[in-house]
C-alpha cells in the first residue's frame, strides 16, 4: 500500500488592514510555528497557552514556549520525574510532583552546559547567567500560572535560585566607534577588506548592503524592521517611511539625504526589475541574489561581514545588527541629542533602557570641564 504524502498548502493572505501582506504573513508564521510547538506539549497546559496568547507579544510567546518544551525534553530524557516517552505524553500529576529542587538542578547544573549528539558531530552548548535567566523566567510564569489555577498545590516558583546579572551600570555596550563605523562605510563603498570570493559578490550587491548598513547606523531600526521594508515603504516626495514595529505600532522616519541617496541608487541601479520578481517578493525592498525578500539571516551575516572588517577581526568576531542599534544610539546620544528623542527614535519601551547608551559616553566630564574655563586666556582656546 502507497503511502501518501501530505503536501504543504499554499498559503494565500487575504489581507483587509492597511498593513502590508509580508507583515501580516511573518505574525502569521510566528502564530503557526506556536501552535506546533503547543502540540508537542501536554495537553493540561492549554490554559497556559491562552493566557500567552493575551498576555505576551507573539515573539515572547514563541520563546516561552521554546523553553517550556526544551524543559519538558529534559524530563522525558534525562530524569526518572516522568515516564513518558514523549513530551506531550507527561501527566498532570508529574508535573504536579516537580519540587523547586529539580528546576534549580535543571538551570544551574544541567543548562549551563549540555551535549547534543547528532549524525556527524557532538555538539556541546554553553549559557551564560543571561540565558538562564530567561529559561529561569519562562518556567516561572509557567509554574505561578499553574498554582493559580490549582494544578500546582504550591508555588514553587517562590524557591528558584536566583541568578545574578550586571547591573544596568555595569553592562558592557558593545558597538562601533566613529572611526570604526567610517571603515565600515569605506569597506562596502570600496571592497576594502573583502576576499576574493566575497568581493565577487559585493560587485553584485555594493548598493543593497550600502543601504542597509546605512539604515542600521541612522536609525538604529530592529533586525525585522528593516528586513520587513518594501518599496512602498518610501514616499520620497515626502521624505519619509513606514515601519512596523513590536504590539504591530506603524511609525513614520524622516529620510535624510545620505539614507534617500544610497536607496536610490540601490533601485534605480542593483535591484532587479520587476517583472523577474515573484509577485510575492515584488514590493520587498532587499532582495537576495535569487529575487526572494533577504532574510533576517543573511542580513546577519552580512552586518557581521562589514563589521569585522571594520574592527579588524575574523568574521566570527563580527557584531550582530543590534550592536549597530546601539552605535546608532550612542553617537545620537554623544551629538547631544534628547534621551527623551532617541528614546522615541529607537523605539524603547522605558527611558532607562536609553540611559544605558547615555552611561557610555566616553570622556563626558573631560568634555564638560574643557570647555568650561574661568579665565580669559584659556577661554578664547577652548571655545575655538
Amino acid at each position: 500500500m502507497a503511502i501518501r504524502k501530505e503536501t504543504k498548502k499554499e498559503i494565500r493572505i487575504h489581507n483587509k488592514s492597511d498593513r502590508p501582506d509580508n507583515i501580516v504573513r511573518r505574525e502569521s508564521e510566528i502564530m503557526e510555528r506556536c501552535r506546533e510547538l503547543e502540540k508537542e506539549l501536554p495537553s493540561f497546559m492549554r490554559g497556559f497557552f491562552s493566557y500567552l496568547k493575551s498576555a505576551v507579544l507573539p515573539n515572547t510567546r514563541m520563546a516561552y514556549l521554546f523553553d517550556i518544551r526544551f524543559f519538558c525534553e529534559y524530563l522525558v530524557n534525562e530524569t526518572d520525574l516522568t515516564s513518558a516517552e514523549k513530551t506531550s505524553q507527561i501527566r498532570e500529576s508529574e508535573f504536579a510532583a516537580i519540587k523547586p529542587g529539580d528546576v534549580n538542578f535543571y538551570i544551574n547544573d544541567y543548562c549551563r552546559q549540555y551535549r547534543v549528539e547528532k549524525e556527524t558531530a557532538v555538539y556541546i552548548y554553553e549559557n551564560g547567567n543571561r540565558s538562564l535567566s530567561r529559561k529561569k523566567s519562562s518556567l516561572s510564569v509557567l509554574f505561578k500560572y499553574m498554582y493559580r489555577e490549582g494544578t500546582m498545590p504550591e508555588n514553587i516558583a517562590d524557591g528558584f535560585d536566583p541568578i545574578r546579572l550586571p547591573k544596568p551600570g555595569e553592562r558592557e555596550i558593545k558597538r562601533l566607534e566613529i572611526d570604526e563605523v567610517k571603515t565600515m562605510i569605506d569597506a562596502v563603498f570600496e571592497g576594502n577588506g573583502l576576499t576574493k570570493k566575497e568581493k565577487a559578490y559585493w560587485s553584485k550587491t555594493k548598493y543593497r548592503d550600502t543601504a542597509i548598513l546605512l539604515l542600521f547606523i541612522t536609525y538604529g531600526l530592529r533586525l525585522y524592521e528593516l528586513q520587513q521594508l518594501n518599496i512602498s515603504s518610501f514616499d520620497f516626495s515626502k521624505g519619509e517611511f513606514k515601519i512596523y514595529r513590536k504590539r504591530g505600532k506603524e511609525s513614520t522616519m524622516p529620510l535624510n539625504n545620505s539614507v534617500e541617496k544610497v536607496i536610490r541608487e540601490y533601485i534605480e541601479i542593483e535591484r532587479p526589475s520587476e517583472d523577474v520578481i515573484s509577485e510575492e517578493d515584488k514590493d520587498a525592498l532587499f532582495l537576495s541574489l535569487q529575487k526572494r525578500r533577504l532574510t533576517e539571516r543573511a542580513i546577519r551575516d552580512l552586518v557581521k561581514k562589514y563589521t569585522s572588517i571594520a574592527m579588524e577581526k575574523s568574521r566570527d568576531g563580527g557584531y550582530s545588527p543590534h550592536k549597530l542599534r546601539a552605535t546608532a544610539a550612542t553617537a545620537l546620544i554623544e551629538e547631544g541629542n534628547s534621551i527623551f528623542d532617541v528614546q522615541a527614535l529607537l523605539d524603547h519601551d522605558n527611558v532607562t533602557t536609553t540611559q544605558l547608551y547615555a552611561a557610555h559616553r566616553r570622556n563626558t566630564k573631560r568634555d564638560l570641564i574643557d570647555r568650561f574655563e574661568w579665565l580669559d586666556e584659556f577661554e578664547e582656546d577652548s571655545f575655538e
